[in-house]
């Protein structure tokens, strides 16, 4: 899968909510957006690292400390 596929996977799922709202306006959608593709993106690539948070931080080009705060924020610790 290309970062291009990706890309369009968001933008289709972003016109389906813009539809599934029917003319109400979202509020707050960016840090809806954030959360929703957050938790996933951590699951999957702590699953690749083996659950090792030194080397998934490293992937994600995060701090290790920024990386364990998240998983707790996300409940995935």
């Amino acid at each position: 899968m290309s970062k291009k596929h990706i890309e369009e996977c968001v933008k289709t799922s972003l016109q389906g909510y813009f539809t599934d709202l029917r003319g109400s306006e979202p509020d707050g959608l960016y840090d809806m957006l954030v959360r929703v593709v957050e938790k996933p993106l951590l699951e999957v690539v702590m699953h690749e690292a083996d659950h090792n948070q030194s080397r998934a931080a490293q992937w994600l080009g995060l701090n290790r400390n920024t990386l364990r705060k998240k998983l707790l924020e996300h409940k995935l610790l």
